[in-house]
């Protein structure tokens, strides 16, 4: 990735610890379908406790088996390429950033996963 360039082809963390391409919607080496890990991407700030909660309760309501992670640590957040916060990151993709979203907004954002 070029310091001013999106990301292209990159390898990055899965939930799993495992390392997989986040281009295409692999968990651990296998196609996944639907969603198998959410992260929220913060600095420890009230709108950012704010969207993790609101990321709970939507997984909650719609009964997805996945855990949510609230991730605080600068570095990882950076290799997201994500510049504002709070932010979500859907099978290791960036999905929303910048803005607090409600918790029926993270319902219908997962509904597309």
């Amino acid at each position: 990735m070029s310091l001013f360039g999106k990301k292209k082809e990159e390898k990055v963390s899965c939930c799993c610890g495992k390392t997989e391409n986040s281009v295409s919607n692999t968990c651990c080496g296998k196609e996944v379908e639907g969603i198998c890990c959410i992260k929220v991407l913060g600095a420890g700030c009230k709108s950012c406790h704010e969207q993790y909660q609101n990321v709970m309760n939507a997984v909650a309501e719609m009964g997805i088996a996945t855990d949510v992670q609230y991730i605080t640590d600068m570095e990882v957040v950076m290799g997201y390429g994500v510049m504002s916060m709070p932010a979500i990151v859907v099978n290791e993709k960036v999905a929303a950033y910048g803005k607090v979203l409600k918790t029926k907004e993270v319902i219908e954002l997962l509904k597309g996963y």
